[in-house]
């Protein structure tokens, strides 16, 4: 069977624009980093149960694959679907660590989605497994689109493809685990400033290099004070010049 790669992601920036009851709506940028990867493959099995094999930490029930197969389940109650999973474990390579800002969950639901309807013949359009996405995590639309770049926005539904140049990234990641409700949490109680929409604007057609060029870390990134903030530890590894992806742990600069 055919092995699929899941890439990680950068955000070059990420500002919030505002509220959507217990959701912040964001806008902000994500690069695709093809050097960081997990791969998934589909492997033959005897157990009828459904089965992830590989490193995680959580169970089967919380991962992010199992969650794209049950919202693909409900969306098509295709029984091709369900075959597959009785003959097939989902066979996982974990090389994007997990609780990072690099999206590493929310690629491996997004490159499922897309392998079994490349494998089930399902037909979906990208639009489709998107919105199929969005129910599993914000950042799944955006890997099932699978642009180099794009600006995201409302809460992670919103994915507009942007022009740009790829761009090479060494990446960083403490082994300390975020919690992204956390950092949201306490952005809204002591950080709370949504940008308004001359600044959104400016965000919009503004390139990653030159936001990586010209801004600081906190300018660009609004959830890296309330990320410093809940775990002070992440001082101890900034270094200046680097930028702060998603609401952590990782950090990231142009190669």
């Amino acid at each position: 069977m055919k092995v699929y790669k899941a890439p990680a992601k950068v955000n070059t920036f990420l500002k919030i624009t505002g509220k959507r009851g217990n959701y912040h709506e964001i806008f902000s940028r994500f690069m695709r980093v093809d050097s960081l990867y997990d791969t998934l493959e589909f492997v033959p099995k005897e157990e009828k149960a459904f089965s992830i094999l590989g490193d995680f930490s959580c169970t089967t029930e919380q991962n992010t694959i199992y969650k794209a197969y049950k919202e693909l389940l409900k969306a098509t109650a295709s029984t091709s679907l369900e075959r597959l999973m009785h003959s097939y474990a989902v066979k996982v390579e974990k090389n994007t660590p997990a609780f990072a800002g690099l999206g590493g969950g929310s690629s491996d639901a997004a490159t499922y989605l897309k392998m079994c309807n490349e494998v089930l013949h399902l037909g979906l359009t990208l639009d489709t497994l998107a919105s199929i996405g969005s129910e599993v995590g914000a950042d799944v639309p955006f890997f099932v689109y699978g642009y180099t770049s794009a600006n995201v926005s409302g809460i992670g539904e919103i994915v507009t493809p942007f022009e740009e140049e790829a761009l090479n990234f060494e990446i960083t990641t403490p082994k300390i685990e975020i919690s992204t409700p956390k950092v949201y949490q306490t952005y809204r109680e002591h950080f709370y400033n949504p940008i308004d929409g001359f600044e959104r604007e400016k965000f919009a057609h503004i390139s990653s290099k030159e936001v990586l060029d010209t801004l600081s870390v906190d300018t660009a990134n609004d959830l890296f004070k309330p990320a410093l903030q809940e775990y002070p530890q992440l001082q101890e590894h900034y270094q200046h010049g680097w930028f702060f992806s998603g609401s952590g742990s990782s950090f990231f600069k142009i190669k």
